[in-house]
């Protein structure tokens, strides 16, 4: 019997730039391998899962099953992988992990927003929520143990980064969600912790694997990848060709406006990043959305609009104004008024700028991505949520 592949997931990726090496030097070590040293078998490609079943003597249709039963059916307790022969079930788990992650704690907001907790094989936790709107059902998926970016709003980046997340870590969390819904999603918006261009070797293999026609088969257009990083960092997203929609956490028009919300950004000027967003549309033929979270008095005014609206009209790229949500660890910082949110879009729009203001979503169970993760890892895990299916 030959080897089984090895893990992809236990390398750390390369720093992009000036902003990008500082980052990725905070961030330490890459993702870690399961502490068995075996691969884990959400993060294997159907190439890579071909492979391994190659390794054990066993013909390719075989792979295909399992890729099958996992990402189709959500299946990821070995023991019902009932397509196999018993036998073989048996010597799976003895060359793969099952999975990277479970479901340690879920919480629902009066408006269905649901977040789930998740815990790693080091102990770490992370967070996925899924937002119903409509006929939609959108999960949010994070990419790195906390962040370096430290945004003034978010919880996610109080602790600093401490590592990348693998793609199994990453690809699961659309899994899990898909497990307790029972049906597939039907969107993914890469918003949650971490910088995903930071980490996109294994964000990258996530996609595809989401992607792929002989699994979960998602649309690349019913994929969105946030990033506040820089021009250089989308440009790498560009030459990635996954098809994905970008989305630039912009949060201030001038760069003295968004340095002070994202004091730790990567550096670069905003007028670069907007211009490499620019780039994107027209390589994708697809407009790029810039995430606006509305603070009150920090970058809500008239001017902010006026400058905003000069530097994106006409550009294939339309707005999404995010009142804040309170976060625990700034107490002092509020979203503004909805008349002020909605005239601030109205300037926008008026100035030829195409704009949605977008509701708050789950503030009774503080959605705003890294709140629980903050909060457990400061008080304490809550009871363990019940286990169904590994789910």
């Amino acid at each position: 019997m030959g080897p089984a592949p090895t893990d992809p997931d236990a390398s750390a990726p390369a720093p992009h730039d000036r902003g990008a090496a500082r980052a990725a030097h905070d961030a330490g070590p890459g993702a870690p391998p399961a502490a068995t040293g075996r691969p884990v078998l959400t993060g294997l490609s159907l190439d890579a899962l071909r492979a391994l079943f190659a390794s054990l003597r066993e013909p390719a249709f075989r792979a295909t099953q399992v890729f099958q039963a996992v990402w189709r059916e959500g299946t990821t307790d070995l023991a019902g992988l009932s397509t196999l022969p018993k036998a073989l079930r048996a010597r799976l788990s003895e060359a793969v992990e099952p999975t990277a992650t479970t479901v340690v704690e879920a919480e629902t907001s009066e408006d269905g927003t649901t977040k789930l907790l998740l815990g790693l094989a080091d102990g770490a936790r992370v967070e996925t929520v899924m937002i119903p709107e409509g006929d939609r059902r959108t999960v949010c998926v994070s990419t790195q143990v906390g962040c370096p970016i430290r945004c003034v709003f978010c919880a996610s980046g109080v602790r600093g980064l401490l590592r990348n997340l693998s793609t199994a870590e990453i690809a699961e969390q659309v899994l899990r969600v898909r497990q307790r819904l029972g049906a597939r999603p039907s969107n993914v918006v890469v918003m949650g912790m971490g910088e995903p261009l930071l980490n996109l070797k294994h964000l990258a293999a996530a996609i595809r694997l989401w992607e792929d026609p002989a699994g979960m088969d998602f649309g690349a257009r019913r994929i969105t990848v946030s990033t506040a990083g820089t021009a250089a960092m989308v440009d790498r997203l560009a030459e990635e060709d996954l098809g994905v929609h970008l989305a630039v956490s912009l949060h201030g028009p001038d760069d003295a406006t968004r340095r002070r919300l994202i004091p730790t950004s990567p550096e670069g000027r905003v007028q670069d990043l907007v211009d490499a967003a620019a780039r994107f549309a027209r390589k994708t033929g697809r407009d790029v959305t810039v995430e606006y979270v509305l603070i009150e008095g920090e970058n809500d005014r008239p001017a902010h609009a006026d400058v905003l609206a000069r530097l994106l009209v006409g550009r294939h790229i339309h707005v999404n104004l995010i009142p804040l949500n309170p976060v625990a660890h700034r107490p002092e910082l509020h979203a503004p008024s909805n008349a002020a949110a909605h005239a601030f879009a109205r300037r926008l729009e008026d100035a030829g700028v195409p704009t949605r203001l977008r509701s708050r979503r789950g503030d009774d169970i503080h959605a705003a991505c890294g709140q629980l993760a903050l909060e457990r890892a400061v008080s304490g895990p809550a009871a363990p949520a019940p286990r169904s299916g590994d789910a």
